[in-house]
């Protein structure tokens, strides 16, 4: 841990980046400046001791959550685990997926993200590979319980409602799931794959905003997109025409989060970099990298408590519970060197992102 890492080295892509995790939705009442500058360099806070299944090591770690206190949660993906990460650790604990890869109640297979649902005091899991959604008691659970089946979950949030939304890639959708509910609505997507406003084409990640409306990554339309609650067809925050590098081009976007004052982040994950694009601004700005040889990617969510009126942890969204004056960070899972590092800042935005190898 403390060796400093930079975005200019070869990682696989960053994909996702979003700014809160419970729940997912903009600040009522920080400003952010629209110029606010983002270190490029950071430290060690979680692996870094290369590939592997130790307790101090990753194996391309998929989803990230950071409690309030600090303590990450990380979806493990190849160790088909999740594993605990108190601060200023020099090793985890494994809080679910100690018998390892399987489909059992107290196992995992592949899962892709981890958030935790605090009014039930569990974490709950995109169990990727058994096509599930797992809801697992945080203290000394053995097993968990299937809340959502026959899903190709991809990411999930949650409002401050206790909604749960989740990213099906498969049927080119974002569902979200009302306490008790069962089925779900559909709120963004839908209606099959395609470029169509009512339309998605591998969504990965969503983020939800206090007033509900729900911001996809459109990934295979390079598009970013906003559907306000109750709408059919979503509206283009953020589109690219063709490849490139350019402050207009977006390249598989992944993650995306919203501040207050209505700037989309979003994860331009091929050209691995995070943008940041302004209310009704046409052209968009780096804040993160831009400058790697090769990456691929995620940005999960998490963005910092004390953030919001509402209790947040986001990816993006949320490193520290506690104000800090002046400071704030950004963590990303790297899945070249298999660890979680942070990056300083000038704003107080806590943005949390991982990288994962498709």
């Amino acid at each position: 841990m403390g060796k400093e890492i930079g975005l200019n080295r070869k990682c696989i892509f960053p994909l996702c980046v979003s700014i809160s995790d419970y729940p997912s939705y903009s600040s009522s009442n920080i400003n952010i400046h629209p110029n606010a500058g983002w270190q490029q360099y950071g430290i060690t806070v979680a692996g870094g001791n290369q590939q592997g299944k130790k307790v101090n090591q990753l194996s391309y770690p998929c989803g990230l959550y950071v409690d309030h206190d600090q303590t990450m949660y990380v979806a493990d993906t190849l160790n088909h685990r999740i594993i605990e990460w108190k601060w200023n650790a020099t090793s985890g604990q494994v809080v679910v997926g100690e018998t390892g890869q399987g489909s059992g109640d107290n196992q995992l297979n592949y899962p892709r993200d981890v958030i935790i649902d605090k009014e039930r005091d569990s974490l709950i899991i995109c169990d990727r590979g058994n096509r599930r959604v797992v809801r697992w008691p945080r203290r000394n659970g053995t097993s968990g319980e299937t809340i959502i089946s026959n899903i190709c979950c991809w990411d999930l949030t949650m409002d401050e409602n206790g909604s749960l939304y989740v990213v099906d890639e498969v049927k080119n959708e974002v569902r979200r799931y009302r306490r008790g509910e069962s089925e779900g609505t559909v709120v963004a997507g839908g209606n099959g794959y395609g470029n169509r406003l009512d339309q998605l084409s591998r969504p990965q990640y969503v983020f939800v905003d206090r007033d509900h409306s729900v911001y996809v990554s459109d990934c295979n339309n390079r598009r970013v997109m906003k559907w306000m609650e109750g709408a059919k067809q979503g509206v283009v925050l953020a589109d690219s025409q063709g490849q490139g590098n350019g402050l207009t081009k977006l390249c598989s976007p992944a993650g995306v989060a919203v501040d207050e004052l209505g700037t989309v982040y979003v994860v331009d994950c091929v050209n691995a970099r995070i943008m940041r694009l302004s209310k009704g601004g046409t052209e968009g700005s780096v804040i993160v990298g831009g400058n790697a040889d090769y990456a691929i990617g995620v940005i999960s969510k998490v963005i910092d408590e004390c953030m919001f009126k509402w209790i947040v942890t986001r990816i993006n969204k949320s490193l520290d519970r506690r104000k800090r004056q002046g400071s704030s960070f950004i963590g990303i899972l790297d899945t070249t060197d298999f660890e979680i590092f942070q990056l300083n800042s000038f704003e107080p935005l806590y943005i949390n992102y991982t990288n994962e190898k498709l």
